[in-house]
Parts: C-alpha cells; sequence; structure tokens
C-alpha cells in the first residue's frame, strides 16, 4: 500500500524535535511517495540519504537516522525492540519528555544504533572523558561523531553517544514510572490535577493534584523513598503529611484522619504514613495528593506508575 511522507531536507546539524510534531519542523518539506516499509534515512546527525552506503573497513556501524510516523498501538518500547534499540535512544534522540504523550500522526526519528544525544557543557570534554562518564569505547565515539580520540569539544557540541544510556531517575520519570500510588486499596479518582469550581468558594480555580476517594481509614502511603519535612494542620488540607524526595520531588498527602510518622522520618513505598480521612476543607473522606518538582505541581498521572 502505497502512501505520503514528509522528507525531511536538512543540513549537517542536529535536529531536536521537541513535541514530535512535523509541522513544527524548522526545516523545508517536501512530499514524496514511499511504501508502507520504506523508510526516509538520515546520515550522521542530519544529512538525508534514502539509500545509505557502508562505509568498508569501519567496524562501527554509521549512524544514520529513519523518519517515522506514530501510528495507533505504537509504543516507545515496541519501537525500540522492532528496530534494536533501546527505549532510552528514542527517548533522547527526539527530546522526548512523557513518553505517555506521544500522538498518533507525529513523527519521530529513529537511529540506526543505540545511544543517547549529548550535549557538551565545557571545553575540556572529549570522547575519552564522555566515554568514561557513560561506561562506553571512547573510539566508538569519536568515530560515530567524525573525530579522533583526544579532540576537545566545543562547550555546547552536540553528539551522539553509542551504547549509552539515561540515569534511572531520568528514565522514570519520562516513562511515569518514578512514584508509586499512595493508596493500595480501593479507591477511585473524585478529582483531577485541572481547573473546577470550587466546592467551597463556588470559584473556578485550578485543582493543584488529584484526589483518592476511599473508605475513611485507609492506609496512606508515601509514593517515594523520602524524608518527612512537615507534619501538620491546614485550613484548606486539614491534617496533611510532606514528604522530601530526590530531584527537587516533594509530595503532599491532605485531608487525613491521622498522620503515622513523625518530622525528620525517612519513609518508603511500604511506610504507612496517615489515613485517609476529611479533615479541613473536604465534602467526604479522600486523599488529597500533590506532587511538586522543583515547588511546582506536575500531574501525578504523568508520573506514577
Amino acid at each position: 500500500m502505497e502512501h505520503s511522507e514528509s522528507v525531511v531536507s536538512v543540513n549537517d546539524e542536529f535536529i531536536e524535535i521537541d513535541d514530535l510534531k512535523a509541522d513544527t519542523f524548522e526545516i523545508s518539506l517536501k512530499t514524496e511517495k514511499h511504501s508502507e516499509n520504506v523508510p526516509v534515512e538520515f546520515n550522521g546527525m542530519g544529512g538525508a540519504d534514502v539509500t545509505p552506503q557502508p562505509e568498508m573497513g569501519i567496524e562501527t556501524p554509521e549512524l544514520y537516522y529513519t523518519v517515522y510516523r506514530i501510528k495507533a498501538g505504537d509504543m516507545i518500547s515496541t519501537l525500540a525492540e522492532d528496530n534494536n534499540i533501546t527505549q532510552d535512544t528514542l527517548i533522547s534522540v527526539n527530546n522526548i519528555k512523557q513518553s505517555r504523550t506521544i500522538q498518533i500522526g507525529q513523527y519521530i526519528r529513529i537511529p540506526s544504533m543505540a545511544g543517547i544525544v549529548y550535549t557538551t557543557r565545557n571545553a575540556e570534554e572529549t570522547p575519552e572523558s564522555i566515554a568514561e562518564k557513560y561506561k562506553v569505547s571512547a573510539a566508538k565515539v569519536a568515530q560515530v561523531n567524525q573525530t579522533t580520540l583526544g579532540t576537545s569539544f566545543d562547550v555546547g557540541t552536540t553528539l551522539f553517544v553509542p551504547d549509552a544510556e539515561l540515569d534511572w531517575i531520568t528514565r522514570q520519570e519520562i516513562n511515569g514510572d518514578l512514584f508509586t500510588r499512595p493508596i493500595k486499596r480501593s479507591y477511585y479518582i473524585s478529582s483531577r490535577f485541572s481547573w473546577r469550581v470550587n466546592p467551597f468558594t463556588g470559584k473556578r480555580t485550578f485543582h493543584n493534584g488529584i484526589d483518592l476517594a476511599a473508605s475513611h481509614g485507609t492506609p496512606v502511603y508515601a509514593a517515594l523513598g523520602g524524608t518527612v519535612v512537615a507534619i501538620g494542620w491546614d485550613n484548606v488540607y486539614g491534617k496533611y503529611v510532606t514528604v522530601a524526595h530526590h530531584s527537587g520531588y516533594k509530595t503532599l498527602y491532605g485531608h487525613l484522619s491521622k498522620t503515622t510518622t513523625k518530622r525528620g522520618a525517612y519513609v518508603t513505598t511500604s511506610t504507612k504514613i496517615g489515613e485517609v480521612g476529611s479533615t479541613g476543607q473536604s465534602t467526604g473522606p479522600h486523599l488529597h495528593f500533590t506532587i511538586y518538582k522543583n515547588g511546582t505541581p506536575i500531574n501525578p498521572a504523568n508520573v506514577w506508575n
């Protein structure tokens, strides 16, 4: 079956596709016909070539990219497996912030080998230092990026580091698996992270967390390991607990009937920190759960498993 795809014409420079939408490419587009199974391929970090030819005598495979349009049923995990690369590779190359939010019709680039994109931060970085950082082959780093060992890169140089992986925290954040749900028993979501009419003021305000309705006394657990930094009473949240985590994260658990931890305690996802209640401004027993990143509330649904 034949269909039209947009073939991206580029210069020899790296292209970031932040939201993966073809209509946001700041580069020229032209339309060509391709069969369903014939991809558009890219040599190096950007040069287009429909049929890349491998160079003789080079042990490291040539780096080139295929432009792929997301279709129904696609997932980052299966796309990575089908192309013999890692999820980290697709996430990094396409600058994906939330793997759950890719949409049908969006375009992603699929490289010919596993690895991640890295931007140099200082003028002393070399293939050797970058390879040491990611525990990969320095020779391969140099070869893939068409340079030599010992070369110092300019600050801000974008490189492809073959076989490198994202750190665990970054991967968990992007895949939405960093936090566990704070209630392990039966519950339902009674209010989401969104605008709503406040039942007490009648005004339209933003609800900065998720409300999990559950029976009075249902155990509440820390959603991620961390240190309890606050326990107290708030006119809105009633009895609450706040836990500080790594990487600038904090979680707040509100409307509790009782707390079962203390300030300064280290808690894990198996630590009971309180019980569901209806204290503060509450219309019934539920847990108000907020996640903060560097002081700003974020949608828990994007980062819990």
